[in-house]
């Protein structure tokens, strides 16, 4: 009987941990970036972002619990354990894969510039000579900015969040942000954005804006990257992906390398 009891234990405890294995933690900055992530009454989220996670976790049997981190501390949190994957608008780059790895994009979208509507300005370097720009802290945007418009501005200014940046670029403390068309296309859309509008588009630069959006992981984790890429890759053949972003948006978000 002891034995059997014994049995039973490793075998309940085995199940258990393979029950555990199964469980995926979502890291997320708990910021709105609208249509992407938009917060809900009692702490919840929804918007295009969540609506794929959900989708992608149940293609790739994982179960899925979103896990709010600072954005800045959102890769040591991976590396930590504190979380399982990054999927929060990461973009893919060099820089990032000295570190960590990642999984096929899932979308894409061209950089735009936004200035006040009644200033005349290019998106060239020249343009931003004098001009205090502002941008989210460790993102694309702000490599990009450092490293074709620091010579001419007279400062790069970091945030937290981008909506900080868009807040100041509203109040006049700052000339420009940068950010990613969708994004900054909800933002003009509200009534603080009417201050503003989109000056240009930025040429592709891979080695600064990336390579698209994907989940950031650990590079030890081979099985989680196979999964979640044959999950993306099902999700875009099978319809769904075009159905949740039919919800948010009038257009295909994957991108064509843009």
């Amino acid at each position: 009987m002891n034995k059997l009891i014994a049995a039973l234990s490793l075998a309940t405890a085995f199940f258990a941990g393979a029950a555990q294995a199964e469980t995926l933690k979502v890291g997320f900055s708990p910021e709105a970036y609208p249509p992407f992530w938009v917060s809900s009454p009692g702490g919840s989220w929804t918007g295009w972002e969540p609506d794929f996670i959900t989708a992608l976790c149940a293609e790739a049997k994982y179960d899925c619990e979103l896990v709010p981190v600072a954005w800045e501390g959102i890769i040591p949190a991976l590396l930590n354990g504190k979380i399982d994957v990054i999927m929060n608008s990461l973009r893919i780059n060099d820089e990032r894969r000295k570190v960590i790895d990642f999984s096929d994009k899932y979308y894409e979208v061209v950089t735009q510039v936004a200035a006040a509507k009644d200033v005349k300005m290019g998106i060239e370097p020249a343009d931003m000579a004098g001009k205090i720009i502002g941008v989210q802290v460790s993102t694309g945007y702000q490599t990009y900015a450092q490293k074709h418009y620091a010579a001419e501005a007279s400062e790069i200014r970091g945030y937290a969040s981008q909506d900080e940046a868009y807040q100041d670029l509203a109040a006049g403390r700052i000339d420009a942000v940068l950010d990613g068309a969708i994004a900054m296309d909800e933002f003009l859309k509200t009534p603080t954005g009417a201050c503003c509008d989109v000056k240009g588009s930025l040429p592709r630069d891979v080695e600064t804006l990336g390579e698209g959006y994907g989940a950031g992981l650990r590079k030890d984790e081979p099985e989680v990257k196979e999964r979640l890429n044959a999950a993306i890759a099902a999700l875009r053949q099978n319809g769904t992906y075009a159905k949740i972003t039919a919800k948010y948006f009038d257009h295909d978000i994957y991108g064509d390398g843009q």
